[in-house]
């Protein structure tokens, strides 16, 4: 019996260390990652930023007439949701903290009445919603990752274009933002129309433009698309950021349980082994007190 059991825990034992080979490789591929994606995140932040200069300058200049195109409308009647998560898993909570929020989202806007349009990027939020069916418009795949640019002008154009025609009202996206390497948030920001925080962006007195009226309505329009293209990437950025992150967090965690599992299988095959020796033990020392007692019974 011993023997057995000592034959199963190797086994189980080769197994675990197998996996945690896994996972402490996976810990170091999504460490590594990690540091491209900041990279990544502080080299996209010039462009956003003047991207986002240029339009509170012209957002400024906004008066009436540029009022579907500025400000959080008070009563939307359709509005578009987007929900970024990973294409895969083994990344802890990441993305069931985004895919809940969509939800409880989703599920508020349909009890006030308002058409909801919702799209997905990641293959985990598309498996997820069918299961629910919840419908999905438009399920973008292969942007989690290693995010291009193109691939936020992709959403941008799936969202610009009907926005403007008056087909959305309202325009949100949700996804984690990366703080820092210790803080990941799950947030919810208005993509469309431009929030009224853009007309912060510029304080200083200087302006950089000339006065634009009446232009200034048509010039702002005309960088929506601009403008949307950047939020949607730094988003997409830093949603690859805290994708890697959680990973990297969880395969440590993973592989911090293989080594803890190995500890207790290789402490239960000693105990094991160390009964089986005592259990030989006492079977050759009762065999031979029955051998020395047949032979004094033998002289007797």
């Amino acid at each position: 019996m011993g023997a057995g059991q000592e034959r199963i825990l190797r086994s189980r034992i080769k197994g675990v260390e197998s996996t945690k080979k896994i996972t402490r490789a996976m810990e170091l591929i999504a460490a590594s990652q990690i540091v491209r994606a900041q990279s990544r995140i502080a080299g996209s932040r010039p462009y956003q930023e003047a991207v986002a200069k240029a339009v509170a300058e012209v957002a400024g200049e906004v008066g009436a007439k540029g009022a579907r195109l500025l400000g959080t409308p008070t009563s939307p009647q359709s509005v578009a949701v987007v929900a970024v998560v990973a294409d895969r898993g083994l990344c802890g909570g990441y993305n069931s903290a985004v895919l809940r929020t969509v939800e409880r989202k989703f599920k508020a806007y349909q009890s006030e009445g308002v058409e909801i349009h919702l799209f997905t990027v990641g293959k985990k939020a598309q498996s997820y919603f069918r299961y629910r069916e919840i419908p999905v418009e438009t399920n973008f795949v292969g942007m989690t990752d290693k995010p291009k640019f193109s691939d936020a002008e992709k959403i941008s154009d799936a969202l610009v274009n009907r926005f403007q025609n008056g087909e959305f009202d309202l325009v949100e996206i949700v996804s984690t933002r990366f703080i820092s390497a210790g803080t990941q948030k799950v947030g919810i920001a208005q993509l469309l129309p431009l929030p009224e925080s853009v007309k912060g962006e510029t304080q200083s007195g200087y302006r950089a433009m000339p006065e634009l009226e009446p232009e200034a309505v048509p010039l702002l329009a005309a960088l929506l698309p601009q403008y949307l293209e950047t939020s949607i990437f730094g988003a997409l950025l830093e949603a690859s950021a805290s994708e890697h992150t959680a990973r990297q967090r969880a395969m440590s965690s993973a592989t911090e349980n293989a080594e803890e599992l190995i500890t207790d299988y290789t402490r239960e095959m000693n105990r094991v082994r160390q009964e089986a020796i005592t259990t030989e033990i006492m079977e050759i020392v009762g065999g031979a007190e029955a051998l020395r007692q047949a032979a004094a019974a033998e002289r007797n």
